[in-house]
């Protein structure tokens, strides 16, 4: 495990220890499915144009999350929840990783190795559920 990117598995260990996932992917996406026991919170929504950055992003993850709190965060691949981890670091929070696989696997963002994701790794899941707001 490096200091700010997990694999799934290492995710889910670190959960078995007291972090919390947070996952920065849309709605639909986290209904469709996510960690078992993931809140969600969206840092990008989906435009025509693309993604934007949700401008509350911090703020509502200040609402329900401590600074103090330690965070997994994950989306699909491990893109977004590695700016998601950037406003959360700036915002204070320090015990915040990347989960650097996502929900469907990607690349280690450190050495391009492919990396399972959560739904990939067989770890439990969960589908429904609406985002924290």
């Amino acid at each position: 495990m490096s200091e700010d990117n997990v694999t799934a598995e290492e995710a889910k260990e670190l959960m078995d220890n007291g972090y919390t996932y947070l996952d920065v992917r849309t709605a639909d996406e986290y209904a469709q499915g996510h960690p078992a026991g993931a809140a969600c919170v969206p840092a990008f929504f989906k435009q025509p144009g693309g993604m934007t950055p949700n401008p509350d992003f911090v703020s509502i993850v200040k609402q329900h999350f401590p600074q103090d709190t330690p965070l997994v965060v994950g989306c699909l691949a491990g893109g977004r929840s590695a700016k998601a981890v950037e406003m959360l670091q700036q915002a204070g929070y320090n015990s915040v990783v990347n989960a650097c696989g996502g929900w469907g696997g990607g690349r280690h963002p450190e050495t391009g190795v492919p990396v399972d994701g959560w739904s990939e790794a067989g770890l439990p899941i969960e589908t429904g559920g609406v985002p924290l707001s």
